[in-house]
């Protein structure tokens, strides 16, 4: 429980309501209502201003790998902060950052070897954009400017980076962008165009309309192609067995660079330190952010091969990009302490022997006529919701707004799971716990679930 009283908690939420410009929100909906405070986490667990307990079913965002409450990463940034609290990486360095470097450097596939930090995901998605762009007008090659993502992405909220992205109701308001983005198929097999592909025929598919894309607007004009190993918005499509091979293959055979952005699926979400190990290709470039810290402090980083570096090691040419606060003192300490939690604990070999039992609790919901498929990996899984099970018919607009907004979001927050219920493409409901978490969390997320789609469909 809490020590704050009641006057304290409304307190809270009205100058929350007043001053506070909440992200990706809709503040009219707190004009009647109390915002959400929470004021503390243990585990897998968060607690709110008055005392009630939720289970972080998303890791709050993607983010929480180690648990929260972890007085060792709470420690390592109180004594880097003693020490050096700041102190840039322009032209000087500090000793966490390099440490961090070489270590991420390491751990990272290939010969993926220099490291850009950032203090975020869109950060390092647009310094991978910029780094491409660079790198191709140093080795003759200037046209190479345009990159291709997938149908329904989420690269990030930065212009660069929401102008990867491929959902347009989040770009309109910002239109126009960086031109010369384009757009493929997803993975998302439930939904494949010729419901008698298998797995692997569908995957040759998907990554065949890349190279279509790539001759369509010029092999000469495309420097990248960006993907997440198991794409987020849409509900956590995995990639078809083969799929990244067959990618691979394609952007070596265009000179186009693979950018695997891992902001969420990194450090552990899918039982490795990075999907490109999980599912075995090999980009030029990987992004992360979130995991990488577990969200104690902000960092994130553009990790790069040693192709992509060799322009810039000699003579005046330098990469002409730089943030402030990437590679902080206190976030790379914080980081560095993160990742010796996750070795010390085994959390990537965790997560592997649980996501099976995980994934079994979600399939139970298969009995809900509302739920039309589970699919995800590793910690990371989403549940599709659907009209007709037997015709896969999805809501349309207003019926999804009842339904996300209207109903489930608040219904599983009030039935003590936080969760993300959302449908930047069809009506999904994504799981993402701390990689502590145990049956005992997944048993308690299907029961929630259980009642709460019961009463949806009900209302429906």
């Amino acid at each position: 429980m809490t020590d704050r009283q009641p006057d304290d908690v409304d307190a809270l939420s009205a100058t929350a309501r007043d001053h506070l410009w909440m992200h990706f929100t809709r503040l009219s909906a707190y004009q009647d209502a109390p915002v959400p405070v929470i004021t503390r986490g243990d585990g897998c667990y968060v607690w709110d201003s008055t005392g009630r307990r939720y289970l972080d079913g998303l890791s709050a965002l993607f983010v929480v790998q180690t648990g929260h409450g972890r007085q060792e990463l709470a420690d390592a940034a109180a004594k880097q902060a003693s020490e050096l609290a700041y102190f840039p990486i322009w032209s000087y360095a500090h000793p966490k950052a390099i440490e961090l470097a070489g270590r991420l450097a390491a751990m990272a596939p290939g010969d993926l070897n220099r490291v850009f930090f950032t203090t975020g995901g869109s950060e390092a998605v647009e310094s991978a954009w910029k780094l491409a762009r660079s790198y191709f007008k140093r080795v003759g090659k200037p046209l190479k400017t345009k990159v291709i993502s997938r149908a329904v992405a989420y690269h990030g909220s930065s212009m660069g980076a929401l102008s990867i992205t491929g959902i347009p109701p989040f770009k309109q308001e910002f239109e126009p962008l960086i031109p010369s983005t384009m757009r493929v198929p997803n993975t998302n097999y439930y939904r494949r165009p010729d419901e008698n592909m298998t797995p692997e025929q569908f995957g040759v598919w998907a990554a065949d309309r890349i190279a279509e894309m790539i001759e369509f607007e010029g092999p000469d004009t495309v420097a990248a192609v960006y993907l997440e190993p198991v794409q987020n918005a849409g509900g956590c499509f995995p990639p078809p067995p083969g799929y990244f091979q067959r990618v691979r293959e394609i952007c070596d055979r265009y000179d186009v660079l693979l950018v695997s952005d891992e902001v969420i699926c990194a450090f552990g979400r899918l039982g490795e330190f990075f999907g490109a190990d999980k599912y075995g290709y090999q980009p030029d470039i990987i992004t992360v952010a979130k995991g990488l810290t577990s969200g104690y402090v902000p960092l994130g980083a553009m990790i790069a091969s040693e192709r992509l570096a060799e322009p810039f090691l000699t003579g005046p040419n330098w990469f002409a990009h730089g943030i402030t606060y990437g590679g902080h003192p206190v976030g790379s300490a914080v980081a560095l302490a993160n990742i010796d939690i996750m070795e010390r604990e085994g959390l990537n070999q965790h997560v592997q022997k649980n996501s099976p039992l995980f994934r079994s609790y979600l399939e139970k919901l298969l009995d809900l006529p509302i739920v039309g498929d589970v699919r995800g990996d590793g910690y990371f899984f989403g549940i599709e919701m659907v009209k007709d099970k037997a015709t896969k018919e999805t809501f349309d607009a207003d019926e999804s707004e009842r339904l996300l907004r209207g109903y489930l979001s608040s219904a599983l927050f009030e039935a003590g799971l936080y969760c993300r219920a959302d449908d930047r493409g069809d009506p999904v409901i994504q799981l993402a716990p701390p990689l502590t978490a145990t049956e005992t969390q997944f048993a308690e997320i299907e029961q929630i679930l259980r009642s709460v789609l019961t009463e949806a469909w009900n209302r429906l």
